[in-house]
């Protein structure tokens, strides 16, 4: 891990409509919690969604949770987006190297897996629950809940 102040975060998936924006709504609560001070997004690498809300089943699970997900919509990264943020991170290998496919090679250090920053579970990528049961959305938000705490750990100590 490097030594780096992160000032904002860009969460990113498939479509922008399960894991992402769980992954910004649960990041933006937690950093609230803590006083962290970071600007928080989420993005897909697909345009399927865009301008959708988050999908329902994904915005039940993390409201009973306690977490906010008003205001999300649904939206395709861009090559902007590697200047505007700090760090990018990836639900998975496959939008992982969507990715560094997209970005100028000088942000490729940005890039990285976001379960990279969990501690409690084996998996390294969160599944994409859009296709499955309820359970799958409990599983992301565990997985993500995680992560979360690991990346604010990492940013209070400015590693990452």
């Amino acid at each position: 891990m490097q030594n780096i102040k992160i000032e904002s975060v860009l969460f990113v998936c498939m479509g922008n409509i399960c894991r992402s924006p769980s992954a910004e709504a649960v990041f933006r609560h937690k950093a609230k919690e803590q006083g962290v001070d970071v600007e928080i997004d989420s993005a897909g690498t697909i345009g399927y969604h865009v301008g959708h809300k988050p999908d329902s089943r994904s915005q039940k699970t993390g409201e009973v949770r306690g977490y906010d997900f008003s205001g999300l919509f649904a939206r395709k990264v861009v090559v902007e987006d590697f200047d505007k943020y700090s760090l990018v991170l990836a639900m998975d290998n496959e939008n992982f190297g969507n990715l560094v496919d997209l970005a100028p090679e000088e942000h490729h250090h940005k890039i990285k897996l976001f379960l990279d920053y969990g501690e409690k579970f084996s998996e390294t990528e969160v599944p994409d629950p859009y296709y499955g049961g309820s359970g799958g959305f409990e599983l992301v938000l565990d997985l993500i809940e995680d992560a979360s705490d690991g990346l604010l750990q990492c940013i209070q100590d400015e590693r990452v």
